[in-house]
């Protein structure tokens, strides 16, 4: 009711429809649709297929930011919404992230190389030692049946160097997972969201954290703020700068050896946490 109420109100601005359509592509896919009416032009997006970049004006990122925001909201598995809101929230947060990496030597060499998260370029991971931060990516991506050529690709990014720098963050957001050892589900998210939010200052980050925290259930809500929030707080403070380091070229280094290199601290064990039964 709520998209309803949106899309009927742009409608009757006589500036914007927006149009949000679903339909299912082979791979179960949704296809998000934007439609927008200037009086001198009349274009028609097909936002979500092909590989070219859009170009958006103001009004029209607005736009996007807000229906990629309501359709995330109702469906937070929507992968391509959710993208689509941080690049049409966070192009200052990105400019700020490019100038960052300028100023490392790893960060001007990822930019120069332009490495790609992709399955032809880290497949080697699977054949690495066990103790090694390879070996414990591909441990992660197999044991959830992740692949890395999954994530959506960026859209809207007014430059070249800006669309890699956002596809950058977006496909090694599984090595901070491997890296301070969250799991994938809400609190795990929601936790490396708030990591990702010291580091990098992307709106989308806050705005997925307050999201996945009022989707918790009373008890997950609890943990969270009694134990990831706090120490989200510390291990974004203290870690490396996660976008300056070129991690595929430490694939083959040991785990541990390679955390407490970052500065990185990994997530609490509710396991470990929790006080002993009576029985016990």
């Amino acid at each position: 009711m709520v998209l309803d109420a949106c899309k009927q109100q742009l409608c009757n601005d006589g500036i914007l429809r927006l149009v949000l359509s679903r339909s299912n592509t082979g791979e179960g896919l949704r296809v998000f649709w934007i439609t927008y009416f200037l009086e001198e032009e009349k274009t028609i997006m097909h936002i979500f297929e092909g590989q070219a970049r859009v170009p958006l004006k103001g009004w029209q990122q607005a736009a996007v930011a807000v229906g990629s925001a309501l359709g995330a909201l109702m469906n937070p598995a929507r992968a391509d919404l959710i993208a689509a809101l941080g690049e049409t929230t966070g192009k200052l947060a990105f400019q700020n992230l490019l100038d960052k990496m300028k100023r490392s030597h790893e960060g001007r060499m990822i930019l120069q190389e332009q490495p790609r998260v992709i399955s032809s370029a880290v497949g080697h991971a699977w054949d690495l030692p066990e103790n090694t931060f390879g070996a414990a990516y591909a441990k992660f991506m197999g044991s959830r049946n992740f692949s890395p050529d999954d994530r959506p690709p960026v859209r809207f990014m007014d430059t070249e160097e800006l669309a890699y720098v956002a596809t950058r963050a977006r496909e090694i957001h599984d090595f901070w997972h491997v890296l301070f050892n969250l799991p994938t589900n809400m609190i795990g998210e929601s936790a490396l969201k708030v990591v990702e939010f010291q580091q990098l200052y992307l709106p989308m980050c806050l705005l997925s954290t307050i999201g996945g925290s009022v989707r918790m259930k009373a008890k997950q809500r609890e943990n969270f703020f009694k134990y990831y929030f706090p120490w989200a707080i510390r291990a974004g403070m203290s870690c490396t700068y996660i976008m300056s380091i070129y991690y595929e070229k430490h694939f083959d280094e040991d785990l541990e050896l390679v955390r407490n290199r970052w500065g990185i601290l990994p997530a609490p064990d509710l396991k470990n946490l929790r006080p002993p039964s009576k029985s016990q």
